[in-house]
């Protein structure tokens, strides 16, 4: 039945935002002039790698500098780059990572290869369902780029703090993929995006 949401939702979200995303996807045209879309490999259900596809929001090759982002101070991001992640809207193309199979809209957020092979045994449960857009993780760790922009040693602080925590909190889905609990986190994350 989720995947039935997932479908329709994403179907639907993407008919709906067709004029923004032709909008945000000029803008970052010429905001910085280089590709529009940015597509990463991810871990995702199974422990099987998947594209990820996102807005670009950080200059061409930036990612080889490494895969954290830390804040403000980040000069990697583009001008434009700050505003979409700041409302998510960086996100927006993985609705076709939805359709696709890949994701659903709610589970935990996919991670690269390198910190999933840092993973327990218990904390790969994560692996067991699709990964997600949005989850309790993520919503508790909204700012989570404010977080790591304050930290002296970001990597030690993500790998050592933030991971394990996020984690713990993916759990708490795992153990309710109701829908009730799909549609409350859905709810919430609208909620704290627009207010």
């Amino acid at each position: 039945m989720i995947r039935l949401f997932d479908l329709l939702f994403s179907f639907l979200a993407l008919i709906l935002l067709l004029p923004a995303l032709i909008l945000i996807a000029l803008i970052i045209f010429f905001d910085s002039s280089d590709t529009i879309l940015f597509f990463q490999p991810r871990v995702g259900k199974e422990n099987k790698d998947f594209t990820l596809i996102k807005f670009r929001t950080m200059h061409d090759g930036s990612e080889k500098m490494g895969s954290l982002t830390v804040g403000r101070r980040d000069q990697r991001i583009t001008r434009v780059g700050h505003f979409l992640r700041k409302y998510k809207l960086d996100e927006l193309p993985q609705l076709l990572n939805v359709i696709k199979g890949d994701m659903s809209l709610v589970g935990p957020r996919p991670e690269v290869r390198r910190y999933v092979d840092m993973y327990n045994e218990d904390q790969k449960r994560v692996l067991l369902v699709r990964p997600g857009l949005t989850d309790h993780a993520s919503l508790g760790y909204l700012h989570e780029n404010e977080l790591l922009g304050n930290s002296s040693d970001p990597e030690r602080t993500y790998i050592e703090e933030i991971m394990p925590a996020k984690l713990e909190l993916n759990k708490k889905y795992l153990q309710d993929r109701s829908l009730k609990n799909y549609f409350s986190i859905i709810g919430m994350t609208l909620k704290r995006i627009f207010l």
